[in-house]
């Protein structure tokens, strides 16, 4: 079997967050009180945590003793040392996100929680549309421009894979308003979010297709200010390190009632 091509330029992901500004990073400030909210309604005390980000500035303080683990292909997690691992907003730029799940459940005592936030599938849409149609306008062809993210569901099937007990998987859409799409290409670029796909142009981007993709975008999305909004969706994925105390589904047909009975009526059984 060949090794398929990465998905992410490491090199340039780092010089992208490099380069981030401390007062565009809302998004990551979001997700993690978002987490602390969650963990607030989880029954259970925490004492070894570990919090995998590119921005430990983000997350300084903001789980007492939490251990901060930068963002790599390899994480620094020693195995069934952790009770809770939060992977806190990167996991849409990992060439192996089944890999980093994987190494996130090894990490996990027995009974221990991963909380991860991903950037959904519905993120960007509106950006990612304009360029294209601009690109084909202007070029004739089509470049990765805006990273690919997963659904929901395509999420949530990576942590039974990984091995994760009681998955759980939900989603936060947000949306955030600019006074124009360059205003937004900027933000990105003060987010450490810029391109940084391993199939990228090399080359600056035409200026006519940035006016282009800008001026079909404000068309097409604007409101009644002039405004544009952008769309981000924030997966939540929850799951736990298998445990012989956690809860098991029944075998089918180990019922011991059945469920007309308990609804009060009839039964009607399917024709062949």
């Amino acid at each position: 079997m060949t090794t398929p091509p990465p998905l992410t330029d490491l090199t340039a992901l780092a010089r992208n967050r490099a380069r981030a500004q401390a007062d565009a990073l809302f998004l990551h400030e979001t997700a993690r009180d978002e987490v602390q909210d969650r963990l607030a309604m989880v029954n259970r005390t925490f004492t070894d945590v570990a919090v995998v980000t590119p921005f430990p500035q983000v997350w300084q303080g903001a789980i007492p003793g939490a251990r901060i683990v930068p963002d790599a292909e390899v994480l620094d997690l020693t195995e069934g040392t952790q009770d809770l691992v939060i992977h806190a907003l990167c996991l849409h730029w990992s060439n192996d996100p089944v890999g980093q799940l994987i190494q996130c459940r090894r990490a996990l005592r027995p009974d221990g929680l991963l909380m991860a936030v991903s950037f959904g599938g519905t993120t960007l849409h509106e950006l990612r549309s304009a360029l294209a149609a601009a690109e084909v306008a202007e070029t004739g062809g089509l470049s990765p421009r805006v990273l690919p993210m997963g659904e929901i569901r395509d999420l949530g099937g990576l942590l039974q894979r990984a091995g994760f007990a009681l998955p759980v998987a939900d989603s936060l859409p947000l949306t955030v308003s600019y006074a124009t799409p360059l205003h937004l290409m900027r933000d990105l670029r003060a987010m450490g979010e810029g391109n940084a796909l391993a199939a990228r142009l090399r080359h600056p981007t035409r200026r006519g297709v940035l006016l282009r993709a800008a001026q079909s975008y404000a068309e097409t999305h604007a409101g009644p200010d002039g405004r544009i909004p952008a769309t981000f969706e924030l997966i939540f994925l929850h799951g736990w390190a298998p445990d012989d105390s956690q809860q098991k589904p029944l075998r089918p047909g180990s019922a011991a009632q059945r469920l007309a009975d308990a609804l009060g009526t009839k039964e009607s059984p399917l024709k062949d």
